[in-house]
């Protein structure tokens, strides 16, 4: 069966259209050792820029195997090794405070505050534009996306 030029044009515009929801996801990692380096170029000979802490969340822009290209909160571009990152992932707070609720709703229980530039490890994915998350305390509870940064 032969399908006419303009149906097949169609096909497969609308397959690629499908697909890019998943070509266009983030992803992030997080710096696994106490302090990272990070370099202007894919090399230990390069200009060491500044350090990241354990946990902080990094969006993957380029990876080279050995070293990855990633922008940070502040969306700056460095290198780092990749020895030195971990697929565990963590979210940083973005506004000044931020509250932790018991349960995944605006009116519910503030069990804790965080402030700007925590990090808090992902507990589980995001829903309904809450996200579960857990300090290193072992204090868990919901905070929303938009006060976090590393989704």
């Amino acid at each position: 069966m032969k399908l006419p030029k303009q149906h097949t044009k169609f096909l497969l515009f609308s397959t690629l259209f499908m697909l890019l929801p998943n070509l266009a996801a983030a992803e992030f990692r997080s710096v696994a050792v106490q302090k990272a380096i990070v370099y202007d170029s894919p090399s230990a000979q390069g200009k060491k820029l500044y350090l990241l802490g354990q946990g902080y969340p990094v969006e993957v822009i380029v990876n080279l195997a050995d070293w990855i290209k990633v922008r940070d909160q502040q969306g700056g571009l460095s290198w780092i090794d990749a020895k030195q990152l971990s697929t565990k992932r963590f979210l940083l707070i973005i506004p000044q405070v931020a509250e932790i609720k018991q349960t995944p709703d605006s009116g519910g229980v503030v069990i804790g505050r965080v402030e700007k530039d925590v990090v808090l490890e992902l507990f589980e994915a995001p829903k309904n534009g809450w996200v579960k998350v857990m300090h290193h305390d072992g204090l868990a509870g919901f905070i929303q996306t938009t006060a976090v940064w590393g989704l």
